[in-house]
């Protein structure tokens, strides 16, 4: 599906409101259209822009195969960030972002695979012929493993990109990609610095709308690039049967004489 947010979309969702001017970081201001009644408006046209750019951006980093990290952990953004990058087949972090989730990624792991052998004991009905004490000790900590970690349960390697809602909430997240040089798509408002960010798309990041949107529009990019994976991969395949049918042909022919 091509880009598809308009100008008129992100008024609806209120992206434009930033925080009181106040609390503004000055490094915010060329993305600021005004202010208005105390609070700085962001200019959407270039909201608009950037947005579009993290979308070709990320449309072709998961053509290639890559992987995007979607990271909101603040309770207006965790349903958004659950169901968008659910819906891309994407990993995600809602719920709490754990130290060293990048730069600390084999120890990472191998919680993931504990958390998973704790869920086939469940499954298995293993956990049940535990005493009591122990089954209630696992069965709360599979659940706290589950909350923080069940959504890079299949991740197998770093992302090669991260997107972010709040980049202050975020900021260890931040911190983690830019130690790895993992590019960071982030929405950043205006109390935000954004020189840690790649990719800065400046608009609201405490309304639960905009980050739907937003998010949404990541989660679009992400299966607009599958889809050109799975094209250019058909295509190879394509030629290569051909390929492997000529010689075929010849020896055919050359039987025939």
């Amino acid at each position: 599906m091509a880009f598809n947010v308009t100008m008129r979309r992100l008024l609806e969702a209120g992206v434009h409101f930033g925080h009181q001017t106040q609390r503004w970081n000055p490094k915010m201001r060329p993305y600021i259209f005004a202010e208005r009644n105390g609070i700085h408006i962001i200019d959407l046209r270039q909201t608009l822009a950037q947005l579009e750019r993290a979308h070709e951006t990320v449309r072709d980093l998961v053509a290639d195969g890559g992987k995007l990290l979607f990271v909101g952990t603040k309770k207006q953004a965790q349903g958004a960030i659950e169901e968008s990058a659910g819906r891309a087949g994407m990993p995600y972090v809602n719920h709490r972002w754990l130290g060293g989730m990048l730069t600390n990624f084999q120890t990472i792991h191998k919680r993931i695979l504990y958390m998973r052998e704790l869920e086939q004991m469940e499954e298995s009905g293993e956990m049940e012929s535990l005493p009591k004490k122990e089954r209630l000790r696992l069965r709360r900590e599979l659940s706290k493993l589950q909350a923080v970690l069940g959504g890079v349960r299949d991740l197998q390697r770093p992302p090669e990109a991260v997107f972010i809602i709040d980049v202050i909430k975020e900021h260890i997240a931040v911190r983690e990609a830019n130690r790895l040089e993992i590019p960071v798509v982030a929405v950043v408002d205006t109390n935000c610095d954004p020189d840690p960010i790649d990719l800065v798309i400046p608009g609201n990041d405490d309304a639960i709308r905009a980050a739907h949107l937003m998010a949404g529009a990541m989660a679009d990019a992400v299966l607009d690039g599958a889809e050109l994976r799975g094209a250019t991969r058909k295509e190879a395949e394509a030629d290569a049967a051909d390929d492997g049918a000529e010689p075929v042909v010849a020896a055919t022919a050359k039987e025939v004489e």
